[in-house]
């Protein structure tokens, strides 16, 4: 059963429809379905699959091709030295094939490509030489290393370049998608609940698969992170070493951005980790943004230069706060904080992040998706014991000339907006349209999971969205 990726199986069945050989490359994280995709549109159906192997060196990956051949229906298949031999004999095996589509599907193909192995330019030449002088080739590769992808792949300047037919990006499920999927699988779980569950596991459909129906959202974070044979006790240091062959910067680096809820510039990383980490820092920070981990955004009036690299991944997140400490050993250790503040303040900040990563919802509930629009946190450090810093969840700049000031609350119930708090937002505004100097009108936005409570202090923000506008397509 798959749920959602309607737009990437269209994609992958027009490309099955077409008259000539089409390549495709989908990449995204570790988790997020990209086998799965592939396997569900083509019915598990493949003329020639094959698999990279983690770690593996050049003899044991063409091993591996040469077997994947052999259970294709290849036979006599000789020792290969080169990926060059290897393409040839594929390329002879699907020659001798009877006419027709011919679908192949290589897995986790940025593991294949072992040092000096000259696995590109091999791909390079079976591609050019041979798969594009024919019109029955569909060549669909996967990888979870979506920096490999877009540089040796969708970026080559080389023997590839501009021979990529599509490129699919697969993201993680928004809360729509999720819900989708606990309904098909007869869960009663409420929005509530499966937001919660989203603040933890994110978009990743695979996580959804150990969520146990007879289980409440505590039971099941107790049993997916906290009890003894956890599935996604050990989760943290497979999803980074299954991206990275040295996952040991990027750690570094998103355990520094763990710390700051808005995010950092590239000098305060360095600053903060005392050196470059694993080359160049700027490249590590590129790679973990193409794989999701982290979104890179320039804050009101400032440059590129100036861009701030904010840890978005829910997963990651949750990790770094309760499981990357002192709290793995109680196999309870959820279930006994829900309610507590500890629970509470993660709740907040949480919610905060899915609201990020739902921007384009938030649009929608108010009115304004036809809009071009920039989204930023935005931060105010003081600059004397006379000022007061000032933290803005999230800023909607748009081109009419309004910026939605966005102020994020998580709640049980209606959150009632007091006196003080009133105070402190009207002098958040303040600040923000004296330090930014802005000419567009600001218009103050409330995200609430259960609206605002009646009053007079209600009455001065300009519009409000909900958790339920939050699970829009």
């Amino acid at each position: 059963m798959i749920i959602g990726r309607e737009n990437e199986q269209k994609q992958l069945e027009q490309l099955y429809e077409s008259e000539y050989s089409e390549f495709v490359a989908i990449y995204g994280r570790r988790r997020v379905g990209k086998t799965f995709l592939v396997r569900e549109t083509f019915n598990y159906r493949f003329t020639f699959q094959h698999t990279g192997i983690q770690g593996g060196d050049k003899k044991r990956q063409l091993i591996e091709f040469a077997q994947s051949l052999h259970n294709a229906g290849m036979r006599d298949i000789p020792k290969f030295k080169d990926w060059f031999k290897a393409f040839h004999a594929l390329e002879d095996f699907l020659a001798a094939l009877p006419a027709g589509k011919k679908v192949l599907f290589i897995d986790e193909l940025p593991w294949m490509d072992t040092q000096k192995s000259d696995f590109v330019s091999a791909l390079e030449h079976f591609w050019n030489g041979w798969a594009t002088a024919r019109k029955d080739i569909l060549l669909v590769v996967c990888g979870s290393a979506a920096s490999w992808i877009v540089s040796k792949i969708v970026m080559n300047y080389g023997g590839l370049h501009n021979r990529l037919s599509r490129q699919i990006y697969l993201k993680p499920f928004n809360l729509h998608e999720c819900e989708r999927y606990v309904n098909a699988l007869g869960f009663s779980f409420t929005r509530k609940q499966i937001l919660e569950t989203y603040m933890v596991l994110g978009g990743i459909p695979y996580y959804w698969t150990f969520l146990q129906k007879n289980c409440s959202v505590a039971q099941n974070i107790d049993k997916m992170f906290f009890a003894e044979d956890a599935p996604l006790r050990n989760e943290f240091n497979a999803l980074y070493a299954s991206l990275f062959k040295n996952p040991n910067p990027y750690i570094q680096i998103v355990r520094v951005l763990g710390t700051k809820k808005a995010g950092m510039t590239r000098s305060e990383i360095v600053k903060c980790l005392g050196k470059e980490t694993g080359g160049t820092i700027t490249d590590t920070l590129k790679d973990l943004e193409l794989c999701g981990f982290i979104r890179a955004y320039n804050s009101i009036g400032k440059t590129s230069k100036d861009a701030l690299y904010q840890l978005i991944d829910n997963y990651t997140l949750f990790y770094f706060k309760f499981f990357d400490g002192n709290h793995g050993n109680n196999p309870e250790y959820w279930s006994q904080n829900v309610g507590k503040t500890p629970h509470l303040v993660w709740c907040g900040l949480s919610f905060e992040r899915v609201c990020l990563q739902h921007a384009t919802q938030i649009k929608k509930a108010l009115g304004i998706s036809g809009i071009m629009c920039n989204i930023y946190s935005w931060v105010y450090r003081p600059q004397s014991n006379d000022e007061t810093g000032v933290q803005i969840d999230m800023l909607i700049d748009r081109v009419d000339d309004v910026i939605n000031l966005c102020e994020i609350k998580y709640s049980n119930g209606e959150y009632e907006i007091k006196k003080q708090y009133d105070e402190a937002l009207q002098r958040k505004i303040s600040t923000f349209t004296s330090k930014t100097g802005t000419t567009k009108a600001v218009w103050t936005v409330m995200i609430t999971t259960s609206g605002l409570k009646p009053n007079a202090y209600a009455n001065n923000i300009h519009a409000q969205v909900v958790m339920d506008d939050l699970f829009a397509e």
